[in-house]
C-alpha cells in the first residue's frame, strides 16, 4: 500500500456522518446505524491491505457499509410505524397495551449525526427530506438491495454504473431494481408528502403555537392546529389515534400526565421536533417524557409521532434529564 493510500485510510473518519445517514436510511435506527458504521470502519482498517486504490476510498467504504447493512437486514422483520399494525385505536387506556421491542420501530435520529454542515442548499434540502420519518418508513418496505439502489441513486445521486460496481452487478440490473423500487413506493402510496413542506415563518409560528397550547394544556386550542385527518402514534406502543377528536380525548384521558409539561426544540429527522417534559410527582422540576415530531401540511399538523422511549432517546439527542421548575 502506498503512503498516499495509507494517509487516505487515516481519513476514514471524515466519512462517518454521511455513512451514518446512509446506514440509517437502510436500517431505520440511529443506534443500528452507528453500530453499522463502526463495523464498516473496523472492517476497512482490517482489510486495508486489500484496498488497491483503483476505486475511491469513499466508494470502497460504501461497498463495505452496504454489505454490513444487507447482512443485518437478512432474515428479520422490517421496522415499521404503528399505523402499519392495523386500524386506529379508541382513545382509552386499554388501547395502549404492552410496549414492543425497540427493533420493531422506525427510530428518530439527530440532524447533526447525518446532515452535512454548510452544504449546498439544494443538496441539504434533499438530505433533509430523505431522513424524514415517512420516507425512512417507506424505504423499509423495499428488499435490502432495492433499498440500497434507491438510496444511492435517488438520494446520493450516484450513477447507475457506480452503483453497479458497488453491488457487483450491471447497470441494467441497477436500473431495473430502481424501477421496481419506485413502483413499490408508488403502488402502495408509501410516501404521502406529509413532511414535504420546508421550514418557513408560518411553520415556525405553528410550532410556537403547538408549544404554547401544549404547555398551557389548552386542548381545544391544541387540536385546532390539527388536520381533520391528523394521526398520532406513540412508539414503542402499537396504539395510534385518528382525528382531532380522538387525539383530544386521549390527551384529556390517558395522556393527562402531560399536563403542566414543558417543551424544548430539537433538530430531528430533517425537521424541528419537541422534547416534552412532565412535572415530577414531587412537584420539583420536570422529567423527560417524550419527543414529538409534528409533520406539517397546508399550515396544520398532519401527523404527530410521539416517541416515548426517553431512557435511550434523550441521551441520544443530548437533552437534559431534568428541567428545573
Amino acid at each position: 500500500m502506498t503512503s498516499v493510500v495509507a494517509r487516505e485510510m487515516e481519513d476514514t473518519e471524515q466519512y462517518r456522518g454521511e455513512l451514518t445517514g446512509y446506514c440509517y436510511r437502510m436500517l431505520g435506527s440511529a443506534f443500528e446505524a452507528e453500530d453499522a458504521v463502526q463495523d464498516t470502519l473496523v472492517r476497512a482498517w482490517r482489510g486495508m491491505d486489500g484496498f488497491d486504490g483503483r476505486a475511491s476510498l469513499r466508494s470502497w467504504l460504501y461497498r463495505i457499509a452496504t454489505n454490513v447493512c444487507i447482512d443485518a437486514l437478512n432474515g428479520r422483520n422490517r421496522r415499521a410505524m404503528p399505523m402499519d399494525f392495523g386500524t386506529a385505536s379508541p382513545p382509552v387506556q386499554a388501547s395502549l397495551g404492552e410496549p414492543l421491542p425497540e427493533y420493531s420501530w422506525i427510530g428518530p435520529i439527530p440532524d447533526d449525526r447525518v446532515l452535512p454542515a454548510g452544504d449546498d442548499p439544494a443538496d441539504l434540502a434533499v438530505a433533509r427530506e430523505s431522513i424524514r420519518l415517512a420516507f425512512v418508513a417507506a424505504l423499509q418496505h423495499l428488499p435490502p438491495r432495492q433499498r440500497a439502489v434507491l438510496i444511492l441513486r435517488d438520494v446520493l445521486r450516484w450513477k447507475a454504473s457506480e452503483v453497479a460496481e458497488l453491488l457487483d452487478t450491471t447497470a441494467a440490473s441497477v436500473n431495473s431494481a430502481m424501477q421496481r423500487a419506485r413502483a413499490t413506493l408508488a403502488e402502495h402510496d408509501l410516501v404521502d408528502g406529509a413532511s414535504s413542506e420546508a421550514m418557513n415563518d408560518s411553520h415556525r409560528e405553528l410550532l410556537e403555537r403547538y408549544v404554547d397550547t401544549f404547555e398551557r394544556y389548552d386542548i381545544d386550542a391544541f387540536v385546532a392546529l390539527l388536520h381533520e385527518d391528523a394521526v398520532q402514534s406513540m412508539p414503542p406502543y402499537a396504539v395510534w389515534l385518528y382525528g382531532p377528536k380522538d387525539i383530544g380525548e386521549w390527551m384529556l384521558g390517558p395522556g393527562i400526565g402531560c399536563k403542566y409539561g414543558r417543551m424544548l426544540p430539537v433538530a430531528i429527522n430533517g425537521t424541528i421536533g419537541l422534547a416534552a417534559y412532565r412535572r415530577r410527582s414531587s412537584g420539583s422540576g420536570h422529567e423527560p417524557f417524550s419527543i414529538h415530531v409534528p409533520e406539517i401540511v397546508d399550515g396544520r399538523v398532519k401527523r404527530m409521532t410521539v416517541f416515548l422511549d426517553t431512557s435511550a432517546l434523550f441521551p441520544l439527542f443530548g437533552l437534559p434529564l431534568n428541567l428545573d421548575a
